[in-house]
């Protein structure tokens, strides 16, 4: 007998916001999960983290695909992943494998950026992600995978290539950070 799942419930399961919900609700399993550093549950959270993480490209594709783009998900969507990835790092932090200062400085541009694409969009300026953004998000993704196993894995010392990735991400942080500023200058000049 084949199971046969309803149409709007699979609609419904992978739209493009269920997605994004997703990727909110797999933070608080996140936390649990990395809590304790044995192997095992480092495996565990890094497979957590890749499979919220690969969310935050599907729900921009399918939204655009499927014509689903919502004022929900261009405001959820970057919020989802700035919670998935600042409790990923402040999870490290708390283990003392990440330094806290550049987790400080990649949260509060974070924070500041949120709050600036939101004046930006009250004023009609173009608050979609630049490539640097993009790179950026990827950089900290490609970074916390490692930073999260923190074991060698094929002789490779994990904890030391997540921490040059976070060097890369820490760089392209700050300066889509100033792009973004950039683009929103005349609301501080007038």
């Amino acid at each position: 007998m084949k199971f046969k799942i309803d149409e709007d419930l699979k609609k419904k399961l992978i739209h493009p916001n269920a997605l994004t919900l997703y990727r909110i609700a797999a933070v608080p399993l996140l936390i649990l999960v990395m809590l304790d550093t044995t192997l095992l549950n480092c495996l565990a959270a890094v497979f957590l983290f890749s499979l919220a993480a690969i969310t935050d490209y599907y729900d921009g594709l399918l939204a655009r695909k499927m014509g689903l783009v919502s004022n929900f998900g261009k405001i959820m969507d970057p919020l989802a992943d700035k919670i998935l990835i600042s409790s990923a790092f402040i999870m490290l932090v708390s283990h003392g494998w990440v330094p806290a200062w550049m987790v400080c400085i990649i949260i509060g541009r974070e924070l500041a950026v949120t709050g600036l694409r939101s004046i930006m969009a009250e004023n009609n300026i173009d608050v979609a992600a630049s490539v640097i953004a993009k790179w950026k998000t990827g950089f900290q993704i490609a970074a916390l995978i490692p930073l999260i196993y923190h074991y060698k894995f094929i002789g490779i010392n994990m904890a030391y290539l997540g921490g040059i990735l976070l060097w890369v991400a820490l760089v392209l942080t700050i300066v889509s950070g100033f792009d973004y500023f950039y683009k929103a200058k005349k609301l501080f000049i007038s």
